[in-house]
C-alpha cells in the first residue's frame, strides 16, 4: 500500500482499499505480536502499536463483513510456537480497548450509562496498567495447580514451575471465602531498581545487558531452566480473576481487595470513584508519580465496580464492554511542515495532508500526516474555540507530529519562533481542484459550517466518479474478477464506463464501437471475454452489497447491512425514500428536527421516516444522507438505469428458534429494568426486527409505563401487547 493510500481517513477508504488494509494490518499485528509476546522483543513503540490496532479495529466498524479470519480484533495475543506444554485458558484472557484523552474517557462512561440506562453517578476502579506479562494462576482447593501465560488469549504457555519461584505466588491461598476453584490473574513485572542491578550484574560479567524490565520480565517467566527464573528478582500484582467456582463480593474493588487478604500483592494505588472528574484526578496523580513508581506503567485502566453490571455489559469481540485503559501520551517529534495537498474523496470531501520532511516517531518512520480539515489548520476547533492558541499552520512551519489512538499521524502544534518569513497563510480551496465545481461547507444541525468542505461536482467531478467506481467494484460490493481499481480508473478515462450502469453496457457498447476494448493496451481477447462474463455473473447480487455500492455517505457495510436487513426487498427499500425526501424537504434538510417532530406525532404521514430511524445503530446522519442522496434527481437515475440492468436478491430470513425470531417488535413508555437500547439488543439477538412505529406489520407491542400513542395505535390495529417484565419472560432475559 502507497503512502498516500496509507494517509486516507478509514471512513474515505474504498472497500477494497479497506481489505487490503486488513490484510497489512493483520500481518504487520501479528509480527509485533509474536515480537511481544512470543519472543519478549517488541518491535514498536506501545503507542505505535495502538494506533495499529486503533486502525484495525475503526476499519472493521465500517467494514464488518471484512473482517478477517486471522484479524487482529478476534486475536489478543501471539500464536504460540514455544517448547512450554499449552493451556487452554477455560475463561480467554482478553485485552483492553483505549481510552488516550479526557474526552475519551468520558465517552467511555456516558456508553455504560447509556446502555445500563443509568442517570445516577456510578462508580468505577481506576489502577495503574502495569507493563509486564500477564500470567493466571490457577487453585484447586486453594493450591496453586498451574500457571499460564496469556498467550493468543484462548491458549498460553504453562510456565507452573517458574511461577512457583516468585516470592509474590503464594502455594496456597489461606484466609476466609476461598472458593473450591479460583483463577487469579495479574502482572508479572520486574522493578526497575532491581533490573538496573541486574544489567549491572550482566555488565561486570562482560555479559550482554538487557533492553527494559518488561522484555527482561517476562524472558525471565519462560526460561525453560526454572532455576533462572528463580535466579531474577520477578513481582506480581494479582487485579483480576478467570475461571471460578463462586465469585465471593459484590464489586470488583472488594475482590480486588479479598485477594490481598489471600496473601497476593495488590497496587496501592487503586482506588474506587464515582464521577469523570474524580478518574480522572486519579489519572494524574498516578502520572504524576510515575517516574518514582519502581514499575513500569503505561496508563491507568478504569474498570465498572458492580459485579452485575459487568455481567450485563458483558463483551465486544476482543475486549469487555465495561472496561477501558487509559493510556499515557503518546511520543512526539518535530518536523517541517513542507506541503499542504488537497485530495478529494468519493463523497467529495476535500481532505488536506501534510508532507513532512520524514521523521521518527514511536520507531515509525512518518513522511504524511491527516490536517483533518481547513478549520484545523486554521486554528479552529471543532466547536469553534481556537486550538493550539489560535496558531495556524504554514507550509514551512516545524510542527510537533503524534501518533496515538489512530495509525494517521497527526500534527499537533506549531512553533512559531521557527515559522520562515516567507511562510504565508494556507488558503483553503473553494473550488474542487478535480473539477473546478464549487466546494461548499454545508450547514449542520447546530447551525453551524460542517467542518468538511465538499466537492458539489457530483458525477461530473473525476475525482468523485473514479472514487466512487472504485468503491462500487470493491470487493464488498459488486467485486466483478478482473474489474478493480486500475480498471475503474482506465474505464473512465477512455470514457467508457462513467457511472456504475455503463459497467453492465460494456459489452453491447464494445460489440458496436469501431475501437475494441480488446485492441487496448493491457487487453486481448480472452481477458475480456472474462471480464465479460464476471460482469454477467454479478447481474443478480444481495441486496447488502447493492446498497453498499452506492457510495451513499454513512452508509458503509454495517449500516447497509441493517437496512437489508430491515426493508428485505429492493422495492421495499425505495418505497419511502420519495416519501421521505418530502417529509425531510419540509424541515429543510434537518433529520434531527423531523426526528423530533414525528416522534410527538406532529407530523402528517410520519410512519416512513420513523421506521427508517427506528433501525437501530442506523443513526440519524446515515437516513438523512440515504433520503437525500435518492432525492437528486441525478443519483436516482444512476441507480434506475442501474437497475435495469441487475437485480438484487431478497434477504433471506435467519431461523431461530426463539419464540420472536422474524418477529417485529415495538417497545414504546419507561422500560424499568433496561434500556432502550439494552431491550433493542436483546431483541435482535433473539432475531426479531425492532421498529420505532407501529403500523399493521407490528407483531409485538412491549409497552412499560407512561406508553402514548404507539399503545393506543396497537389497541386499534389488535396487536399483541405485553409489559416489560412479559417481554423478559417471553425471551428468557
Amino acid at each position: 500500500m502507497s503512502d498516500t493510500t496509507a494517509m486516507i481517513e478509514v471512513d474515505d477508504l474504498s472497500a477494497e482499499q479497506a481489505g487490503a488494509e486488513l490484510a497489512r494490518l493483520a500481518v504487520e499485528i501479528a509480527a509485533h505480536d509474536r515480537a511481544y509476546h512470543g519472543e519478549d522483543a517488541p518491535t514498536v513503540s506501545d503507542a505505535a502499536y495502538d494506533a495499529l490496532r486503533a486502525r484495525n479495529s475503526a476499519i472493521e466498524a465500517r467494514f464488518p463483513d471484512l473482517v478477517r479470519p486471522d484479524s487482529p480484533s478476534v486475536r489478543v495475543g501471539a500464536t504460540l510456537q514455544s517448547q512450554f506444554e499449552k493451556i487452554t485458558h477455560r475463561v480467554p484472557m482478553l485485552s483492553l480497548d483505549n481510552a488516550f484523552n479526557d474526552d475519551d474517557v468520558a465517552d467511555f462512561v456516558a456508553r455504560i450509562k447509556r446502555f445500563l440506562r443509568v442517570d445516577a453517578d456510578m462508580a468505577f476502579t481506576a489502577e495503574p496498567k502495569i507493563d509486564g506479562l500477564s500470567l493466571a494462576l490457577r487453585y484447586e482447593q486453594g493450591k496453586l495447580v498451574s500457571a499460564a501465560t496469556r498467550g493468543d488469549g484462548v491458549t498460553g504457555e504453562n510456565v507452573t514451575q517458574n511461577a512457583r519461584t516468585l516470592d509474590d505466588i503464594p502455594e496456597q491461598l489461606s484466609g476466609l471465602d476461598v472458593p473450591e476453584v479460583m483463577e487469579v490473574r495479574g502482572e508479572v513485572y520486574m522493578g526497575k531498581a532491581d533490573f538496573l542491578a541486574l544489567n549491572e550484574s550482566m555488565a561486570a560479567q562482560g555479559k550482554q545487558t538487557y533492553v527494559n524490565p518488561r522484555n527482561t520480565a517476562a524472558g525471565s517467566l519462560r526460561q525453560l531452566d526454572s532455576a533462572i527464573t528463580a535466579s531474577r528478582p520477578l513481582k506480581f500484582f494479582a487485579y483480576a480473576w478467570g475461571d471460578v467456582s463462586a465469585v465471593q463480593r459484590a464489586t470488583q474493588f472488594e475482590m480486588v481487595q479479598l485477594l490481598g487478604q489471600w496473601g497476593f500483592s495488590i497496587n496501592p494505588l487503586m482506588g474506587r470513584f464515582d464521577s469523570v472528574d474524580a478518574m480522572l484526578e486519579r489519572y494524574r496523580l498516578i502520572e504524576a508519580q510515575r517516574a518514582g513508581l519502581d514499575y513500569d506503567i503505561d496508563g491507568v485502566v478504569y474498570k465498572v465496580d458492580d459485579l452485575a453490571l459487568q455481567e450485563r455489559l458483558g463483551f465486544i469481540s476482543r475486549s469487555p464492554r465495561w472496561a477501558v485503559a487509559h493510556k499515557f501520551p503518546a511520543e512526539l517529534a518535530t518536523t517541517i511542515l513542507e506541503k499542504i495537498e488537497i485530495q478529494v474523496g468519493r463523497t467529495g470531501a476535500l481532505s488536506p495532508v501534510a508532507r513532512l520532511t520524514p521523521v521518527t516517531v514511536g520507531g515509525v518512520v512518518v513522511s504524511n500526516a491527516t490536517l483533518h480539515n481547513e478549520d484545523y489548520i486554521a486554528g479552529i476547533g471543532s466547536d469553534g474555540a481556537p486550538i493550539r492558541e489560535g496558531r495556524d499552520l504554514r507550509e514551512g512551519d516545524t510542527v510537533t507530529v503524534y501518533r496515538a489512538g489512530d495509525v494517521i499521524p497527526k500534527v499537533m502544534d506549531v512553533d512559531l519562533s521557527k515559522r520562515p518569513a516567507a511562510a504565508t497563510p494556507f488558503v483553503f480551496p473553494v473550488k474542487c481542484p478535480a473539477c473546478g465545481s464549487d466546494a461548499v461547507r454545508d450547514i449542520n444541525a447546530k447551525g453551524r459550517p460542517d467542518s468538511v468542505r465538499r466537492c458539489t461536482g457530483g458525477f461530473i467531478c473525476p475525482a468523485q466518479a473514479v472514487e466512487g467506481l472504485k468503491h462500487f467494484v470493491s470487493r464488498n460490493a459488486f467485486d466483478i474478477d478482473g474489474f478493480g481499481e486500475k480498471q475503474a480508473e482506465a474505464f473512465y478515462t477512455w470514457g467508457l464506463v462513467v457511472n456504475p450502469a455503463d459497467i453492465f453496457t460494456l459489452q453491447k457498447r464494445n460489440e458496436r464501437s469501431l475501437t475494441k476494448l480488446q485492441n487496448r493496451d493491457g487487453y486481448g481477447k480472452t481477458s475480456v471475454d472474462n471480464l465479460f462474463a464476471a460482469i454477467e455473473e454479478r447481474r443478480s447480487i444481495s441486496l447488502t452489497r447493492f446498497i453498499f455500492a452506492l457510495g451513499i455517505r454513512h452508509v458503509g457495510e454495517g449500516n447497509a447491512k441493517l437496512l437489508a436487513r430491515h426493508y428485505q426487498t429492493i422495492e421495499a427499500f425505495l418505497a419511502p425514500m420519495e416519501a421521505n425526501a418530502t417529509l425531510l424537504a419540509q424541515f429543510g434538510g434537518d433529520g434531527v428536527a423531523l426526528t423530533k417532530a414525528v416522534n410527538k406525532d406532529q407530523v402528517e404521514g410520519g410512519e416512513p421516516w420513523a421506521n427508517l430511524v427506528s433501525i437501530d445503530g442506523l443513526g440519524t446522519a446515515a437516513a438523512q444522507a440515504l433520503v437525500q442522496f435518492f432525492a437528486d434527481p441525478e443519483r436516482r437515475r444512476v441507480v434506475d438505469d442501474l437497475l435495469a440492468q441487475v437485480t438484487p436478491e431478497p434477504v433471506e430470513l435467519v431461523v431461530s428458534d426463539s419464540p420472536v425470531a422474524g418477529k417485529t417488535v415495538v417497545f414504546t413508555g419507561t422500560l424499568e429494568q433496561m434500556s432502550r437500547d439494552e431491550a433493542k439488543a436483546m431483541a435482535e439477538r433473539k432475531g426479531a426486527k425492532v421498529s420505532g412505529s407501529v403500523s399493521g406489520k407490528t407483531d409485538l407491542l412491549v409497552a412499560g409505563p407512561k406508553a402514548g400513542s404507539k399503545l393506543t395505535k396497537a389497541q386499534s390495529l389488535g396487536i399483541e401487547i405485553i409489559d416489560e417484565q412479559g417481554w423478559l419472560d417471553l425471551v428468557g432475559g
